[in-house]
This record gives structure tokens, C-alpha cells and sequence, in this order.
């Protein structure tokens, strides 16, 4: 099956260039896991279009999602060795290759407007983009995929601390996994688009993903409640061959990264709620919804937060010095 995949990454690329030989001066082959109906899928294609529009053409992006090219693990290494030019990672995925990444996964600790919004540009953000250089890509975007989280589940809601004891739960990053098993919780990590089929066939009990990615995956289908909480920070890294993005003159060079900036800017959290418009968007389906208030957040934040706080540090000898830096956003 790997290789029949490769063989259809390979075929799909190399009609896609022949395609566009005489169309841009650039290819731009964009590669990521996002189905069409996710907000940051969406972003990425008003950046195809902006990147058009501020080259004047010169370069085509051309986006394959879904994992139509590349699984979500293999996208870094695809863009590493020149196979796409680009690709957009979810941060979640950089704990093997890039530790320090995982500060994002820390409970509680840049979730906020405010601190999100001051990142963009920081000293953090910096040092963030210098560690995956030094992994043979080049960030162009820090593409803010949530700032929260929602719990789902079929038997009751995951409210309190007490309510995580021994549920079955989708983990998102070994980091982050820390919190859950704090809380009592047996996480199984798993990618968005394996999370409908293990909570149908009673792998995992409960879900945990953006509002928007739970109703883009229909986990509604599977699950009765649900509960919004400010727990973390997901980006998806837009990332580009070094080689490649060399290649391009300065100008060029320019029009797309003012395309990153405007898909940046786009994505922003509008205020500190926790994503309103997900939320309704969960309860016109039938999903009970709850949103967690200041005094439930910090009851979860009590128990998770110290103990990813102390496995992160052991990871990266730069651990403290990040958490010092986003603190100070």
C-alpha cells in the first residue's frame, strides 16, 4: 500500500507540473491534511489566489488536501527533500523533530487574544522559526489553526476534572498527553481524520478537537456533547523548501510572503470567547454544548498544566527561556 501511495504521489505531481509548465514562471505544490471545509483549508486557498494576484501570476499554487499527496506525518520530510515546495504542518506534529513547538501544547499558557496576537512577530516566534530552519524548512506563516479546544462524548459531558477519570480520550501530541493522563484519562493519539471511525467503533469515548474540525469531521454524528475550553494553541506551519523559496527572485519572493501575512492577519482570533461561531455552529446539529466559564477552566488547569509544564522542559534545553517569552507576550 506505501508503495502504491508513491507511486500516486509521484503520478499526481508529476501531471500537475507538467500542467502548469506554461502557465507560471513558479509552482508552488502545496500539500496538506485539512479537508476542504476546514477554516484554515479555506485560508489556504485565498492565499493561492493573493499569491496570484500580488506575483502577477508568475507563481501557481496548487493545493492538494486531504492527504491527496502525503499523509499529515510525512509532509516536513516531503518539503525537506524538494518532493512539494510547500506544505502546511499542524504544530501538534512537531514534538518528534522540533520540541520546542510543544510550548503551544502546554494547558492554558498562550491561549488568550491578546498573547496570540503579540506572538506574530516576537522573540519566541523567532527562535520558533529558527529551530525549524535548522530542520531543513523555512516558516512563512504561523497559520492560527484554534485557540481552544472542544471535548466530545456520548455518555456525559467532560466538564470537570472528576468527569475525565477513566474515559478513553483522542490525544493530540505525547506533550499534551501528560494533561490528559494528569486527569485521569487513558489518551490514545490519533490524527483528525481517524477520529470519527475510532469513536464510532468504541476505540476512543471522546473526541478532542477545534469546534470548527469537529463539525468539518461530523463527529456530531457519533457523540451528544460537547464542551468549548480555551486549552490550547494550534497553528498550522506554512512551510516552504529552502532551496526553492532561494530560487525566486526578491520581488516574487515578496507577493508570496505578503500572501502568508494576509492569511495570517485573516485567521486571528476576532475576541477572547471561545470560538462562538463554532459553537452554534455545533448546536444547530444537536450537540449540548457548554462553554466553560474563568472557575472551570482553572480547576482544569490546576491539575494539567504543572505536569506537561515539567515533561516540556525536559525536552528542550531552550524549554523555560520559551515559556519565559510567551508568558511576556
Amino acid at each position: 500500500m506505501k508503495v502504491a501511495f508513491k507511486f500516486a504521489a509521484v503520478a499526481i505531481l508529476s501531471a500537475s507540473a507538467f500542467a502548469s509548465a506554461h502557465a507560471a514562471d513558479y509552482t508552488m505544490r502545496l500539500s496538506h491534511q485539512l479537508p476542504a471545509s476546514h477554516h484554515v483549508a479555506k485560508a489556504l486557498e485565498q492565499f493561492a489566489e493573493d499569491v496570484k494576484t500580488n506575483t502577477s501570476g508568475q507563481v501557481e499554487v496548487q493545493l492538494f488536501g486531504g492527504e491527496q499527496l502525503f499523509k499529515g506525518t510525512q509532509n516536513h520530510a516531503a518539503v525537506a527533500r524538494g518532493q512539494v515546495e510547500a506544505a502546511s504542518v499542524v504544530s501538534l506534529l512537531w514534538g518528534g523533530t522540533v520540541p520546542e513547538v510543544q510550548v503551544f501544547s502546554i494547558p492554558y499558557l498562550m491561549t488568550s487574544r491578546e498573547k496570540i496576537n503579540n506572538f506574530y512577530g516576537s522573540d519566541a516566534a523567532k527562535l520558533l522559526n529558527e529551530k525549524l530552519q535548522q530542520k531543513g524548512v523555512t516558516n512563512i506563516a504561523w497559520l492560527l489553526d484554534a485557540n481552544n479546544a472542544t471535548f466530545t462524548s456520548q455518555k456525559h459531558p467532560l466538564i470537570a476534572p472528576e468527569d475525565f477519570k477513566g474515559v478513553k480520550i483522542r490525544g493530540l501530541s505525547r506533550l499534551s498527553d501528560v494533561g490528559f493522563i494528569a486527569l485521569g484519562a487513558a489518551p490514545s493519539t490519533m490524527p483528525g481524520s481517524e477520529v470519527y471511525q475510532g469513536l464510532q467503533t468504541g476505540v476512543i469515548d471522546a473526541g478532542v478537537s477545534s469546534a470548527s474540525a469537529v463539525y468539518a469531521r461530523r463527529y456530531y454524528e457519533v457523540q451528544k456533547y460537547a464542551v468549548a475550553t480555551p486549552l490550547l494553541t494550534v497553528f498550522q506551519n506554512l512551510i516552504v523548501n529552502p532551496r526553492w523559496w532561494a530560487s525566486l527572485p526578491a520581488d516574487v519572493q515578496a507577493g508570496v510572503a505578503k500572501a502568508a501575512q494576509s492569511a495570517e492577519q485573516t485567521l486571528l482570533p476576532k475576541s477572547d470567547a471561545v470560538d462562538p461561531e463554532g459553537v452554534a455552529k455545533l448546536e444547530t446539529v444537536g450537540m449540548v454544548v457548554t462553554v466553560h466559564t474563568p472557575e472551570q477552566i482553572q480547576a482544569l488547569e490546576r491539575v494539567m498544566q504543572p505536569p506537561v509544564i515539567e515533561e516540556f522542559q525536559k525536552t528542550t534545553a531552550d524549554g523555560q527561556k520559551l515559556i519565559e517569552m510567551i508568558k511576556q507576550l
